[in-house]
């Protein structure tokens, strides 16, 4: 083989490895940003950030950016039964306080039994319309039209639709990201007129808002989390304890 072949060939194989070494570091920088988020009894300290897995479902053809983000949260849908347990905390300068709530939902109806910092624990039963209220283990049931108090409201945590009333300039960051195993689409606002960034990661798998912050200045000041869904709730928990039945059982 004479010289000029030899060039040929090694110049050849020097191209090659060099184009496949490019191709393998433009895939790694292409990977979403890790999530970081403080450590905390209610958010999972080591979330990770990778892009969820593609299903085949109606996310996987929808790319998230600040453009497109609300089109693809206005593909979700929350599940018409179910319960879970939400935490959340309160953050300010000295301290903190935290709230646990039990929820079920089920036919239009939604429960919450939250206890509260005071130790009491404030019961609701909503369809939206009418909203039943009562305390601890009493039997007495306070009700009145719903207006705008929300199921969320209720619950003490953000409203992700909300999402989809943004202008499109109100959106700092959008994409996939995975948080403690569950995928979600993120969402980052520009901060409100009192100066509050919110911070959403919405469930794909669930419809399900999963984890929300909100930030003052930089810092932490709320934090929602409820990783976990169950099987739907039994019709018997949306009787009221004066002995009035919602749902059929």
């Amino acid at each position: 083989m004479d010289k000029r072949k030899r060039n040929w060939i090694t110049w050849a194989f020097v191209t090659l490895t060099i184009l496949t070494v490019a191709l393998m570091l433009g895939n790694t920088l292409r990977r979403t940003t890790h999530i970081e988020l403080p450590a905390s009894a209610s958010v999972p300290d080591d979330p990770g950030g990778e892009t969820p897995e593609n299903d085949g479902g109606a996310l996987s053809v929808v790319e998230v950016t600040p453009r497109t983000v609300r089109a693809a949260v206005e593909t979700l849908k929350r599940p018409a039964a179910y319960s879970r347990t939400v935490t959340v905390e309160q953050i300010w300068s000295g301290g903190s306080s935290t709230e646990n709530a039990s929820v079920a939902v089920l036919d239009g109806w939604t429960r919450t039994d939250r206890t509260l910092t005071t130790g009491q624990v404030r019961h609701t039963l909503t369809d939206g319309e009418t909203t039943y209220i009562w305390y601890n283990s009493e039997t007495a049931v306070y009700a009145a039209p719903a207006g705008e108090i929300s199921a969320d409201n209720e619950q003490a945590i953000p409203t992700y639709e909300d999402i989809l009333e943004l202008e499109e300039e109100e959106i700092t960051a959008a994409d996939y990201r995975t948080i403690s195993g569950l995928n979600c689409i993120y969402v980052e606002t520009a901060a409100d007129e009192g100066g509050y960034v919110t911070r959403y990661w919405v469930s794909v798998d669930t419809g399900l808002l999963a984890v929300a912050e909100k930030l003052l200045d930089g810092e932490t000041v709320y934090r929602m989390a409820a990783l976990t869904v169950a099987a739907a709730p039994a019709a018997a928990n949306f009787t009221l304890p004066d002995g009035r039945v919602l749902l059929d059982t």
